[in-house]
């Protein structure tokens, strides 16, 4: 196995752990809804998830770990992702604030302001913000 190959591995399976995680999110109500189902389609294609692991992670989504990004740019631009997904259906149910506050934790975010960053992220999303904004407010919510 070339060195290549072994850092392609990583990148997927960091995918999937982001992609199950995300599916973890969807599922905290109970089913997915047509715009959670879209977001996800939409989104697996973009972390390059096949037919095949995209069924298998449905099945079993606590199959993958969370692997935290080193970068806070990139801890950001995965909030985005779970945190659209809790709002995908402009309806934030009881369990979902609850659960993007369990997986901020373990994108690495502090316990002592995680219900800051989870509040601010999803009032950013209630303005329907795109990635760039999203990251640019998250950075400067202090200032």
């Amino acid at each position: 196995m070339s060195f290549s190959d072994l850092f392609d591995n990583e990148f997927k399976n960091r995918n999937k752990g982001h992609f199950s995680a995300i599916v973890r999110v969807a599922l905290s109500d109970g089913a997915l809804t047509v715009e959670e189902k879209e977001f996800l389609d939409k989104l697996a294609t973009r972390l390059e998830i096949s037919a095949s692991e995209y069924e298998e992670i449905l099945e079993n989504p606590t199959k993958y770990p969370i692997n935290p990004p080193v970068l806070h740019l990139n801890r950001l631009e995965r909030l985005y992702d779970l945190a659209r997904m809790v709002y995908a259906d402009h309806v934030l149910g009881p369990k979902q604030k609850q659960i993007l506050t369990r997986f901020a934790l373990a994108l690495g975010f502090t316990p002592s302001n995680v219900n800051y960053i989870v509040d601010k992220a999803l009032s950013l999303l209630i303005l329907n913000v795109d990635l760039d904004t999203f990251i640019y407010e998250m950075q400067h919510m202090n200032k």
